[in-house]
């Protein structure tokens, strides 16, 4: 990637630097307000600012200042005037805070900056939604906003914020998507998320996709009871609706009839066996002190130059020690040979992307931070939001 170095200045130009706020200023402003909490400076600062804002829009939306008489339009009086204040509270990442908001004598002023019925500013509805994709309850965010900033807020208001952004999380589980990926992983981890009363068993499915410029696209995200064949060929089906036409490699775990269900609907796609997966799976056939031995056993095969000496590899282990001791390895392996030999036909770079998962695995680790600390997830709606909010962060996604 080409970096462009900023453009010194020219000879004799002048930088142009923001004027700073005299230190005087604010010397004299701490002078009699040293709290920095309700009451302090800051509040009473961020409360003037927002009432000269609003004040600044009642004067434009008037066209005249404050104490001026009203302005003629076309030889007629205008009817309508600044008409007093009106007392506000706002629900702020501070905490509350009292405004005054100017009012008009027709009522008919509309505010921009603080519109009408808005009780909640400055970020406090994301962080309502970071904190209920975190994995809280809606109780747990009630008394975490109350110890925290002294605001007592509704369970109905929470549920109106977590619920404000499901429009957005169909519409992004619903976009359309490049007609062609070279490489998608598909996978699935298995999560506790509360439903119907009772925590439940579900299973969060996964499709990331690596563009043609190497960024990495999450194109969706799905939570089922159970994790099979079946509903990865309705997933397929609703990619392909959505515009994808052709997957180049499908990257994916060893579940029984997961091929067929992509070729089902990509007929030319090349389907790889995730070989972090095949290797993961292997080693739950070990106790811990056979893990690292066996480990660097399997490594010497997907390390293989070529398939035939990749196979060769495979027979070695099978005939070796570990291959006597732990023959459920060596089978597993076998049983998804043909979706494992596509590997060896590219180049080291190419291999490189297919066999690193760290993105997914990124995107595991996370969910299950939450879990060791959560537990269970409190709805399908939390799990979703927490996962795409992650998937905002590490991977080229936008809603």
């Amino acid at each position: 990637m080409e970096v462009t170095k900023s453009k010194e200045p020219t000879q004799g130009a002048k930088e142009e630097r923001k004027p700073e706020l005299d230190s005087a200023i604010i010397d004299e402003l701490m002078k009699d307000y040293q709290r920095p909490g309700p009451g302090g400076i800051l509040e009473q600062l961020t409360k003037r600012v927002y009432e000269r804002i609003l004040g600044a829009e009642m004067t434009h939306y008037l066209g005249y200042e404050k104490g001026q008489a009203p302005q003629q339009q076309e030889g007629k009086k205008r009817d309508n005037y600044r008409n007093g204040t009106s007392k506000k509270t706002l629900l702020s990442e501070d905490g509350k805070l009292e405004i005054e908001v100017p009012r008009d004598r027709t009522g008919e002023f509309d505010p921009q900056f603080i519109r009408k019925g808005q009780r909640r500013f400055g970020g406090f509805d994301q962080k309502i939604i970071a904190m209920y994709a975190q994995g809280m309850t809606v109780r747990e965010i009630q008394r975490f906003l109350e110890e925290q900033y002294k605001v007592e807020v509704s369970a109905d208001l929470i549920s109106t914020v977590t619920d404000s952004v499901l429009e957005d999380v169909v519409e992004w589980q619903n976009r359309p998507l490049e007609s062609m990926y070279p490489v998608v992983f598909f996978d699935a981890l298995r999560v506790k998320i509360r439903d119907e009363g009772s925590v439940k068993n579900k299973v969060v499915y996964l499709a990331l996709g690596i563009q043609r410029d190497g960024t990495k696209d999450v194109l969706g995200l799905w939570i089922q009871q159970t994790e099979g064949a079946k509903f990865w060929l309705a997933v397929m089906n609703e990619l392909k609706n959505r515009g994808l036409q052709d997957i180049l490699i499908a990257v994916i775990d060893g579940l029984k009839g997961f091929p067929e269900a992509i070729t089902a609907v990509f007929p030319d796609a090349e389907i790889q066996t995730c070989i972090v997966h095949l290797i993961r799976n292997s080693l739950s056939f070990c106790n811990w002190k056979q893990r690292q031995p066996v480990a660097r056993e399997l490594k010497q095969i997907n390390e293989a130059e070529t398939a035939e000496l990749a196979a060769k590899r495979l027979e070695d282990f099978a005939e070796g020690p570990w291959g006597q001791k732990l023959p459920a390895i060596v089978q597993s392996w076998r049983r998804v040979w043909e979706q494992v030999i596509p590997f060896f036909a590219y180049p080291k770079e190419i291999r490189k992307i297919i066999y690193r998962t760290n993105a997914i695995e990124s995107l595991h680790m996370q969910l299950r931070k939450v879990l060791k600390n959560r537990g269970h997830f409190p709805s399908d709606e939390a799990a979703t939001q927490f996962a795409i909010r992650f998937g905002q962060r590490f991977f080229a996604v936008e809603i």
